[in-house]
Parts: C-alpha cells; sequence; structure tokens
C-alpha cells in the first residue's frame, strides 16, 4: 500500500519537518511501498501532480537540509473544496487518483481549512467504501487549531517576532528625538502571534502595548496610550495584529480591498502605516511604521529548534498512528509545564478541528485591553527554546533544492 502526503494554507518555519518526519516514518513501515507527494495541495491530486519522494528525497543529508528549509518544498494552495453532498466531482477526482496509485494513507499539512478539507475527504472515503487512513497534520503560525496546546510553525514566527522587536527597540532608541514605533504582526482573528511581543519584555523592556484581535479596537483610546506613554518616555513601541477591529467589526487597515483568497478570507494589509499616520498627525512626533509580513513565516535563521523537533514529531506521529489503524483524526499536543515542558503527540477528531479558531485567552489579556498577562509567557516561552543547525555556505543559509519527478 501507499501514502501521499500534501502541504497547504500559508507556509511556515517548519512545515518541511513534518514532511521529514512522514518520509522517513513511511521509510520504516513495512506496510508502506511508494511515497508519493502532491504537488499544490490538494489541486495537486485533482490535477494528478503527484511525486515519487522517494526520488526526490534520496539521502540522509537531503532530509536534513530539508528539516531547515523554510516554506513548502511541495507547494501549496488556498482551494476549498465544496460539501460532497454539494457537488462530488473532486471527491470523485480524488479516488480516481487514490486508486491510480493505490494510495491507502493520506496526510494533510496545514491549518482550519486544511484540517476541513481533510476531513471532508476522510468521510468521502468511507461513504464511498474506498479504505484509505486519513490524518492532519497541524501546520499554522497563527496557532489557533482547536485542541492542541500550540501548532507546529507558531514557535518560530512567534520567536521571530520577539527577537525582532529587541532589535527595533535598539534602533529606536538611538537618537534624542524620540520615536514612536509601530509593528503589524500576522493574525486575522487570533492574538497569539501579535501577543509574542510581550516575550521580548522578559529580556529588556521593548514593547508597550500590544493590541489582539480578541479586543474590540478604540482609536481614540489606542491615541491616548500611545501619547501618554510617548511624552513620559519620549519613545514607544507598539504590536498590533493586523486583524484589529473596531466593535462594529470593521477592520482598522483601510488596506483592505476587495481581493480574497480561495477560502474568500479577505486580504489585509497596510495597518501599521495607516496607524503611524494618525499618530504622526495627532502628535507630530517622528513615526515608523513596520509591517513585518512575510518575514513572520519564513525567518529560518531565527527558527526555534522545539518547534522543528516537535513538528518532525507530528509527521512521524501521523505515520504511525495510520498504520496502528487510526483515521479521520488530526496530531496534535498534549503539553505539561508543572515541572520543566514536557510534549507529547495526541490525537483529535478532525470534525472537531475542522473550521474553528481558538482565540487567545480573554483571561491572558490585561484589563486595559492593551496588553497580555505573565500566563502568556509561561505559556509560550518554553516554546521557543532551541536553536536549528542551520548550515550555511558563504555565509548564507543553505536549503534544499531537489528535483521534482513526477509519478506515472
Amino acid at each position: 500500500m501507499n501514502i501521499a502526503v500534501a502541504q497547504s494554507g500559508g507556509p511556515t518555519c517548519a512545515i518541511n519537518a513534518s514532511l521529514v518526519g512522514v518520509f522517513r516514518e513511511s521509510l520504516k513501515e513495512p506496510a508502506i511501498d511508494a511515497i508519493f507527494g502532491s504537488v499544490n495541495g490538494v489541486e495537486g491530486i485533482i490535477q494528478d501532480h503527484l511525486i515519487d519522494l522517494k526520488t526526490m528525497i534520496r539521502t540522509n543529508e537531503d532530509m536534513e537540509l530539508l528539516r531547515q528549509t523554510p516554506s513548502t518544498v511541495l507547494g501549496s494552495c488556498r482551494y476549498k473544496i465544496k460539501d460532497p453532498d454539494e457537488d462530488d466531482t473532486d471527491y470523485k477526482r480524488i479516488l480516481e487518483i487514490f486508486k491510480k496509485y493505490d494510495v491507502r494513507y493520506f496526510c494533510y499539512n496545514g491549518g482550519n481549512d486544511s484540517m476541513d478539507t481533510c476531513n471532508k475527504i476522510s468521510k468521502y472515503m468511507k461513504k464511498v467504501g474506498y479504505e484509505c487512513r486519513v490524518m492532519g497534520i497541524p501546520k499554522t503560525i497563527d496557532n489557533d487549531l482547536f485542541g492542541t496546546d500550540h501548532c507546529p510553525g507558531y514557535a518560530s514566527a512567534a520567536k521571530y517576532i520577539a527577537t525582532s522587536i529587541m532589535e527595533v527597540s535598539r534602533d529606536a532608541h538611538v537618537y534624542d528625538t524620540g520615536m514612536i514605533t509601530i509593528i503589524e504582526c500576522m493574525g486575522r482573528h487570533a492574538g497569539w502571534l501579535t501577543a509574542a511581543a510581550a516575550l521580548a519584555n522578559e529580556a529588556e523592556p521593548c514593547c508597550d502595548f500590544i493590541y489582539l484581535p480578541e479586543v474590540d479596537f478604540d482609536m481614540d483610546k489606542f491615541v491616548a496610550d500611545v501619547s501618554k506613554r510617548y511624552e513620559e518616555k519620549k519613545n514607544c513601541i507598539v504590536a498590533v495584529s493586523e486583524g484589529v477591529h473596531y466593535a462594529d467589526g470593521r477592520f482598522v487597515s483601510e488596506a483592505k480591498t476587495a481581493a480574497t483568497d480561495g477560502f474568500g478570507h479577505a486580504q489585509l494589509g497596510g495597518l501599521a502605516a495607516t496607524l503611524a499616520g494618525i499618530m504622526k498627525e495627532r502628535t507630530g512626533a517622528k513615526v515608523r511604521g513596520i509591517e513585518l509580513s512575510l518575514l513572520q513565516r519564513c525567518a529560518a535563521h531565527c527558527a526555534s529548534g522545539t518547534d522543528i523537533e516537535e513538528a518532525f514529531m507530528s509527521g512521524k506521529t501521523a505515520v504511525e498512528q495510520m498504520v496502528a489503524g487510526q483515521t479521520d483524526k488530526m496530531v496534535g499536543f498534549a503539553c505539561d509545564r508543572t515541572n520543566g515542558y514536557t510534549c507529547k503527540a495526541k490525537l483529535f477528531d478532525l470534525s472537531d478541528v475542522a473550521n474553528f479558531e481558538k482565540k487567545f485567552p480573554a483571561e491572558w489579556i490585561t484589563p486595559e485591553g492593551n496588553n497580555v498577562t505573565e500566563d502568556f509567557i509561561k505559556y509560550a516561552m518554553p516554546l521557543i527554546q532551541g536553536e536549528t543547525k542551520l548550515e550555511k555556505v558563504n555565509g548564507l543559509p543553505r536549503f534544499a533544492r531537489l528535483k521534482k519527478v513526477f509519478a506515472k
């Protein structure tokens, strides 16, 4: 029997480590013969674009390089398959391809929408009587998947944000003229990423305010908070989620456009510039708006060693559990921070995970709504520990460059 794996949604520093976990464990399993990778997520299956991973990943060196390579080596997609009761065209095609390549194990590595796709495919295969065990592997820097303590990809992005704020803070304090710095972090509906700015304060005071989408944004209060701090210190650094919104649900970002991704999500951006312009007008201070954008999810040079190891574990566990008979599940994490930090894999029902966003806990937000509590620090700090063995050539990272050989 054969296995197929696909990557979906936004890339991360850790998603390829999960792929290596799937691949390495599949090589060890007598029940698995061919190992296929789908190009550009579920679309690759529909289009019959499957790669022979045994031909692409030949050596242990290839696997080690792939573990430290950011983004999705197989390519990704934001393709939403319809409900099979509404239109089963895609499902029939997926079944056709699975039968063609005798795929009996399928892993889908992604976030909320990807788990929904995974769940739908699993239910359809069971409905039509085709034996194929399906397992979701979590991946999202937003850290908003249900059930699991945290998601692979989040810790590396959080580490990058905290590190960047520490560095920006040093730069912002160089001159005696003072400055207001507004740093925009990713996070449409959940503030986990932006909250990571608070980790920087554990090393040295850096970030004055943190605004998350879990709290309705009040522009007047924002201006008052920042203005007061600037008057006191002649400097102020603010971290704000791209998805902060007013009480009526409107996004604060004026850069919101009519454009959407494949799942109908509005494309956001430009919030930092918008708020910087407002603060410049209201205070007359020197103001800088910084949008971290894609740098948050692709900064392999700042990856968390813990994140990479746990991402690998999630891929490895997915294969182990499917071979053991499990299906229609997502691999997640159960963690204990009582005496140190331990993390173990735990399975969650895909039906519970699909399309459910785990918000940042309200009790971890300060009463003023402009910062986070120590509980978050205790939660997140263990996740960003450890470094990766980033191989370099001429001072630059060496990433995997693997030739894709399509299956026939």
